[in-house]
């Protein structure tokens, strides 16, 4: 196993963070995420650690020139099954604990919910409409909303998920390895929550302007990047957690698809990165360590066992 200098990674996360705050910088400056241009930029800080990543392998040179995207789990893609299903799983795992915490957050009161008339997404579709347009049937909209849900996870949601998972996952959970699974899971996971800040302080995701915004985000972070690192590990490969990540992202909003009319939601209970997801992640994280699944761990390098590098 190759391990990375503590220099390399420290230079990895002030360079991850830096960017993050570069990119997002004409948001601050301007109208927050009122700005047209808000969303590409988000979409651009996604990208930022994959940069810092490919910055350090290139510049620092941390793993061997022929070892690179083995070490980063982009390629080869080996075994090739095991890595596909795993994919599949972890696609439709992610989808299913995202509809578990908003059942958890439905029965909780945590999400005033209306299953049956739909009659929150029902008065938006209203408005979205000209006036005396025809509306559809709400639930034949929300079941189209629904099948689009893992087609855009594998798609433009995975390659925007990839910028991110490619350094968090790729790069900084190997480079921590040699401190230990959980200390590796666990510091990365902070990190990335960290990471979100230029953009939580925005508001972004908890509409909150303050430090809890970034202790929300770090604390879900830490329990969706336990499970995303232990794809990572446990196949030795970066494609699951981009997919999982991807799923992530995709299916986040479908609480707003069954919220009643008129009721306040608060995104910090209700979402998959609130509490009821960090109810239902914890629940999978136990049953994945209690079945053993975080000591099946495959060699993520061809060679190099104890090399230690810059």
């Amino acid at each position: 196993m190759i391990r990375i200098r503590p220099l390399a990674t420290t230079v990895f996360v002030l360079l991850a963070m830096g960017l993050a705050w570069l990119v997002a910088l004409p948001l601050w400056l301007g109208e927050g995420l009122a700005e047209p241009y808000a969303r590409p930029l988000t979409a651009a800080v996604m990208y930022t650690p994959a940069l810092a990543a490919v910055f350090v392998l290139l510049v620092m040179r941390p793993v061997p020139k022929g070892q690179r995207l083995r070490f980063l789990g982009v390629w080869p893609v080996h075994p090739a099954k095991r890595v596909i299903w795993m994919s599949v799983i972890a696609l439709s795992g992610t989808v299913a604990v995202v509809v578990v915490a908003m059942l958890v957050a439905a029965a909780l009161g945590w999400l005033p919910s209306d299953f049956a008339e739909l009659s929150g997404y029902r008065l938006l579709l209203e408005s979205a409409l000209p006036a005396g347009a025809a509306l559809p049937p709400t639930w034949l909209v929300v079941a189209s909303q629904l099948a689009i849900v893992p087609v855009a996870a594998a798609t433009v949601n995975a390659l925007a998920a990839f910028g991110e998972e490619l350094g968090w996952r790729g790069y900084l959970v190997p480079a921590l390895r040699g401190l230990g699974t959980w200390p590796a899971l666990l510091i990365s996971g902070a990190i990335w929550g960290l990471w979100h800040a230029p953009l939580i302080l925005l508001g972004y995701n908890f509409g909150r302007t303050d430090i809890t915004g970034v202790l929300l985000m770090t604390g879900a972070c830490i329990v969706w990047g336990v499970l995303l690192g232990w794809l990572r590990l446990r196949t030795g490969s970066v494609w699951p957690a981009v997919f999982a990540h991807g799923a992530l992202n995709a299916s986040a909003g479908l609480p707003l698809l069954f919220l009643a009319t008129g009721e306040a939601f608060d995104p910090a209970l209700g979402y998959a990165l609130g509490v009821s997801g960090w109810i239902v992640g914890a629940v999978v994280i136990l049953a994945l360590l209690v079945t053993g699944q975080f000591r099946r761990q495959p060699q993520l390098t061809a060679s190099g066992r104890g090399r230690r590098a810059a």
